[in-house]
């Protein structure tokens, strides 16, 4: 039972928020019919639990519309804002459990995580064992930073029902660098730096060149930032590389995986950490592009 008509003295009129679902048309679009009364109710009995004032209500609605100005194809700060929220996770949570369950491999799948902020749709494609670093990178003052970071990356796809191996899937695969920042954040970095696109061979495996991952802040020049010290929160991300991974017959599948070394791994300020998704560098010897080295597999579940 919800605040506006729970039977107790009310301050506020107990039949507002009714009137306000009652408002929906007959013709309205299914899936709102079913979550919006829902979504009403919360938003309504929040209002009405905190006395949310119309400076605060100001502040929320120009905080969002910050965000919508700040937002583009190279960064989007509304998603931001959800992130450090916990809705991002929570709705890759819900989503990814819904499906997994469905097709009863929940145990089995390499578990999702959060697309974030910073995913470009247009990474290059490259041949395995390829560097997503960018031949434009490597005369500048950023790839001295970088150096003791290269790292060699490999592994396979696999069928998480069968264990069989995924020829001709597609990684598209992107990380920060050794300053935390992505490339369309850092002027000092050419464009596509640190992405890039595979394909797996016949036998599922896929191969590149990259760097460890680097812990980093989330850009503190916006409302997500700002919240976020209002809050008194750590602002940090753990040590992380982006993945998505597409095959025909399988569920997309977005994730990243995380260094089990990093501090901040207890303490995500997205919450978007998964024990199965830490991974462990290893020392890379007699390969003059890496100094780390990293084998995963990822397992995808069957569409």
């Amino acid at each position: 039972m919800t605040m506006h008509d729970n039977g107790k003295d009310n301050k506020y009129d107990p039949h507002f928020t009714d009137s306000v679902i009652a408002a929906t048309g007959r013709n309205a679009h299914p899936r709102l019919k079913q979550i919006m009364p829902a979504l009403l109710r919360h938003v309504h009995d929040f209002a009405r639990e905190v006395d949310l004032t119309v400076e605060e209500w100001m502040a929320g609605v120009e905080m969002i519309n910050e965000a919508g100005r700040m937002s583009t194809d190279k960064r989007n700060e509304t998603q931001l804002v959800c992130d450090i929220l916990g809705l991002e996770s929570l709705v890759d949570e819900i989503a990814s459990k819904l499906i997994l369950h469905a097709k009863g491999s929940i145990n089995a799948a390499t578990p999702s995580a959060v697309l974030g902020p910073f995913y470009r749709s247009d990474a290059p494609t490259l041949a395995n064992g390829s560097s997503i670093i960018s031949t434009l990178a490597r005369n500048s003052t950023w790839y001295i930073r970088a150096m003791p970071l290269l790292a060699h990356i490999s592994g396979q796809v696999l069928s998480a029902s069968t264990h069989k191996p995924i020829s001709d899937a597609v990684l598209d695969v992107w990380l920060a660098g050794p300053n935390g920042l992505y490339e369309q954040q850092d002027p000092e970095q050419p464009d596509m730096n640190l992405r890039g696109r595979f394909r797996t061979d016949e036998n599922g495996r896929y191969e590149m060149y990259a760097l460890r991952p680097t812990a980093y802040p989330i850009p503190h020049d916006g409302p997500a930032g700002r919240l976020l010290k209002l809050l008194d929160r750590r602002p940090y991300r753990p040590a992380h590389i982006h993945f998505i991974i597409t095959a025909d017959g399988h569920r997309a599948l977005t994730t990243q995986v995380f260094d089990c070394e990093d501090k901040y791994t207890t303490d995500d300020a997205v919450f978007a950490t998964k024990k199965e998704l830490f991974v462990k560098f290893e020392e890379k010897e007699g390969d003059e592009k890496a100094k780390w080295e990293l084998t995963y597999d990822f397992l995808l579940c069957e569409a």
